[in-house]
């Protein structure tokens, strides 16, 4: 009787893999090679399913972006609305070590979407994403006089440069978590 195999869970699986070597080695280091080491598989095994490293690395990117809008959207916070966007918003930031390898895979195709239109569309993707989940958010926060629009970019614009800053070493995960609800304090009264 011939193997079933669950094709959709053994991409997932090397996406997990991917994350683990950009987690411990940068995303530099991610290669097919690499991957299939970290993996268990012959790299032959692995071009089955990505022919190319942007394949790969773009395959890995959207899994943490579907990773973590199926957490916004399963979550259930408590509280006011200010209190409940905070608590989506620290979902989407390196404040643990979970969120800050997702984080690093998702701000890793900055530079590297700079070059590779695959790349390039998961970028867009991501930012489309968090784009319009702030929008959604800054409905909710203003009242319906309000520029949601500005308010959404904005929002972004601070969540994305705390999350920068984390990464970059610049603040520990408890200073952007702070500072987020110092932004979101000012939003709601202003």
């Amino acid at each position: 009787m011939p193997k079933v195999v669950d094709h959709a869970a053994r991409r997932r699986e090397l996406a997990a893999a991917v994350w683990r070597v950009i987690a411990r080695d940068g995303v530099a280091e991610v290669s097919i090679r690499a991957v299939a080491a970290e993996s268990g598989w012959s790299s032959g095994a692995l071009r089955h399913y990505f022919a190319t490293r942007a394949e790969l690395l773009a395959f890995a990117c959207e899994e943490v972006i579907a990773t973590v809008t199926h957490r916004l959207e399963t979550m259930r916070p408590e509280g006011t609305v200010r209190q409940a966007a905070e608590a989506l918003l620290r979902e989407t930031m390196p404040l643990d070590d979970r969120r800050h390898v997702e984080s690093s895979i998702a701000f890793a195709f900055l530079a590297l979407g700079l070059g590779d239109p695959e790349l390039a569309r998961v970028q867009r993707l991501h930012f489309s994403g968090m784009a319009g989940f702030c929008l959604e958010l800054a409905g909710h926060l203003l009242p319906a006089g309000a520029d949601h629009e500005r308010a959404a970019r904005r929002l972004h614009a601070v969540v994305d440069g705390l999350t920068v800053h984390v990464l970059a070493g610049h603040l520990t995960p408890d200073e952007a978590a702070a500072e987020l609800s110092a932004y979101l304090d000012d939003l709601v009264r202003g």
